[in-house]
């Protein structure tokens, strides 16, 4: 088939590399996002699908909203037969969707109907769920509820972090894709529609999210420091400033702290919680970079009676 494959972020590579190597299709083009200010130079950078694409020499579009007249015209001269989708981020509208004889079709990182939105895996691991996936699906103008073609399931590990889970989605979700546009090619695949029970809904994570609340239960604050990283970053305050979470762990057996308290030792930082103490690895202090956790409570010289969240 000839594709048009739409993706931004490094997440979406690994699917664009096993479609063009697929050997059975045609990657026409890649819709991507425009390029965005990075760094502390804040000069434009093409997205790492942008990249990817111009490096296999493949045409990249960029249009600001995929409703602008001139990328829609550009869409049907290509005349796609599908169109596949990993982590595009931007709302396809029904001129777009009706382009493509054979839809567009999603690789989401989560088994729907559960985690529908920006923000599947986050959710998952914040959830403590055991296990999630990947589907692929046909994009219809409700929010992740089109009919499904395929899933693959992955292990959520107890240290997962978002960022670590996403990566093997990532590879995983590629291959299914790729055996999605197979099958949507020579008819042996077709979407079943997802069941109504199940539903649940995974909006993107604010800052507010991912603020660590130390009253919660270890295990609570173990799943929002691993869920948020590498994004947001979970984060607390100490002495009115904020700092970042990069790393903790629960400590079932040190329950002699109250929440928020901390206790710095000379290799090792615990802060208590709702239930048993989490022992903080690495941390962010405002405006540094990432840290031991013992070094950052050396420099900051934690006293007696010193708490986090204040």
């Amino acid at each position: 088939m000839k594709l048009v494959f739409a993706g931004t972020p490094e997440v979406a590579v690994p699917a664009l590399d096993a479609l063009i190597a697929s050997g059975r299709h045609e990657v026409a083009a890649v819709v991507t996002r425009p390029d965005a200010p990075a760094g502390r130079g804040r000069r434009l950078v093409a997205s790492p699908v942008a990249e990817r694409a111009e490096e296999a020499g493949i045409e990249v579009l960029k249009p600001a909203k995929p409703r602008e007249a001139d990328f829609l015209e550009r869409l049907r001269e290509i005349a796609p037969d599908c169109c596949p989708v990993v982590a595009y981020g931007a709302l396809l509208p029904r001129v777009a969707l009706d382009v493509p004889a054979r839809g567009w079709v999603n690789l989401h990182f989560s088994l729907l109907p559960a985690w529908r939105g920006a923000a599947p895996v986050q959710h998952a691991v914040m959830a403590g769920d055991e296990i999630t996936g990947a589907s692929t699906f046909l994009i219809e103008e409700g929010l992740d509820s089109g009919p499904v073609y395929g899933t693959v399931t992955e292990t959520v590990r107890p240290t997962d972090t978002s960022g670590d889970l996403l990566t093997r989605l990532a590879f995983a979700g590629a291959g299914l894709l790729a055996a999605t546009m197979d099958g949507i090619e020579d008819g042996s695949l077709d979407a079943v529609p997802q069941p109504s029970e199940g539903v649940t809904l995974a909006p993107k994570i604010t800052v507010e999210d991912a603020r660590v609340d130390w009253a919660a239960p270890a295990l609570r604050v173990d799943r929002v420091v691993r869920g948020c990283t590498p994004a947001p970053g979970a984060w607390t305050t100490f002495r009115g400033e904020r700092l970042k979470l990069v790393h903790a762990v629960p400590v079932p057996d040190r329950t002699d702290l109250a929440p928020g308290r901390l206790a710095a030792h000379k290799n090792n930082v615990y802060v208590g919680t709702g239930s048993y103490a989490v022992e903080l690895l690495w941390v962010q202090a405002q405006g540094k970079k990432p840290m031991r956790a013992a070094d950052w409570a050396r420099g900051a010289r934690i006293t007696e009676g010193a708490r986090l969240g204040d």
